[in-house]
């Protein structure tokens, strides 16, 4: 593999590993529906403001979402919502293998 075809999967890797965790799905999901400020998406995950200030700067640093102050407020957006036809494929993913293991159960 050349360096730059490397340098193109690193950079893919490095999107994917910033979708990697249960909360940062869901702020993906949540952020969706619309946009959402730090408060907001603490009180939904349940954690103390600096965990989800840290899960959100991960999404913002692999260019997942953006961020807009507005006074004393940050609220989230996604920056591209085309991330939620990744979530399809993971669905169909875990939809395929289930029918692929209720099979072979039979």
């Amino acid at each position: 593999m050349d360096t730059r075809l490397q340098a193109r999967f690193e950079v893919r890797a490095r999107i994917i590993k910033a979708l990697g965790h249960p909360t940062r799905l869901f702020i993906v999901d949540e952020l969706s529906r619309g946009r959402r400020c730090v408060c907001e998406l603490t009180e939904m995950i349940g954690a103390d403001m600096s965990t989800v200030s840290k899960h959100l700067s991960v999404l913002r640093n692999a260019g997942i979402i953006r961020d807009d102050k507005q006074g004393a407020q940050v609220y989230y957006t996604l920056r591209v919502p085309c991330i939620m036809s990744f979530f399809g494929c993971v669905e169909s993913v875990l939809e395929t293998t289930a029918k692929e293991q209720l099979a072979l159960a039979r």
